[in-house]
């Protein structure tokens, strides 16, 4: 396979997720905002600085209201993180490698495109927000589910997993670090309000039900920590997604230096204790699965994508 037509599938299975998990991430914060108490409701900054993308924020508005960021966060075409941008950029990339997919795949990605370009505007106003996140990630999931269930699941099917699955990882631990931001100045909070903001992140990870069934029938905020950072049976956990990946990474050549990181980041994974961490450390360890997480993102381009040198194996 050319590394640019890898690249490209890559990033339509990252850039699919992204719109899916943009989608949650939105739904669960406009949930929030409703559910808890008028003193505990954050501005809406903290979604934006979730994103990692505050400075492109700061440079086209000035108040971070619910509107502006809502709209930065679904409909603005200058952030490469909104669901309108990552839609359209899945789109692209299916358009250029549609030898390699299943012709539903580019009919259902086609009618995605549209429907968020024909819609994305009037769900900005909130009472019509919540019908069209739930579209977009059901018809994420749908386009998922038919790659997975007529793609070949060759080389080129290992990429999208790859893509989706780093994605994924990345914005399950940016959903647990939203709760982790509303908590951390507030560590003498109700427990009560505190495990309601749990249960919206469970909700919007679609984890509740399997949370309840394999952990506990009640939501206690570092038993959910430690299901969706450290549980590998659950799809959207982090260290789920970072097996997975592991997994394609072992089909494809020249995989050692990117193994190597893959198998640190897990280290890192395992090794923490959520229920002995307070608000504050948990954000650090966040932080460091985040920048994990890039690492490998780095590694692997490096190896597949941009055949840098310095991500090769040296040989002994």
């Amino acid at each position: 396979m050319l590394s640019r037509v890898a690249e490209r599938v890559y990033w339509m299975g990252r850039y699919l997720e992204r719109a899916e998990s943009m989608a949650r991430l939105v739904n669960a914060h406009s949930n929030e905002v409703m559910d808890l108490p008028l003193n505990m409701r954050d501005s809406w900054r903290g979604l934006a600085n979730i994103t990692g993308a505050s400075g492109a924020f700061a440079g086209h508005y000035k108040n971070y209201d619910e509107r502006n960021v809502v709209k930065f966060l679904l409909a603005d075409t200058f952030n490469p993180g909104s669901i309108l941008t990552s839609v359209r950029a899945a789109r692209e990339n299916v358009r250029t490698t549609r030898e390699l997919m299943p012709t539903e795949a580019w009919a259902d990605m086609n009618r995605l495109y549209l429907y968020v370009h024909d819609h994305v505007q009037k769900s900005l106003a909130r009472r019509h927000r919540f019908e069209f996140l739930h579209t977009v990630i059901f018809r994420c999931q749908q386009i998922s589910g038919l790659l997975a269930g007529t793609m070949s699941h060759d080389s080129a099917y290992d990429f999208v997993r790859l893509g989706q699955s780093l994605e994924r990882a990345d914005m399950t631990t940016r959903i647990v670090d939203s709760a982790v931001a509303v908590l951390m100045p507030r560590e003498d909070i109700a427990e009560d309000y505190a495990n309601v903001l749990w249960v919206h992140v469970l909700k919007s990870l679609s984890g509740y039900q399997m949370y309840r069934q394999h952990i506990h029938p009640r939501v206690v905020g570092h038993d959910v920590v430690r299901f969706l950072l450290q549980d590998r049976l659950f799809p959207r956990s982090v260290d789920h997604n970072i097996a997975v990946a592991e997994a394609c990474m072992q089909a494809l050549p020249r995989n050692e230096a990117t193994l190597r990181r893959v198998g640190r980041l897990q280290r890192r994974i395992n090794e923490a204790e959520p229920r002995d961490m307070r608000m504050d450390d948990l954000h650090e360890y966040i932080d460091v699965l985040q920048t994990g997480i890039g690492d490998i993102h780095k590694q692997l381009t490096g190896t597949w994508f941009r055949l840098d040198p310095d991500a090769l194996p040296q040989e002994a």
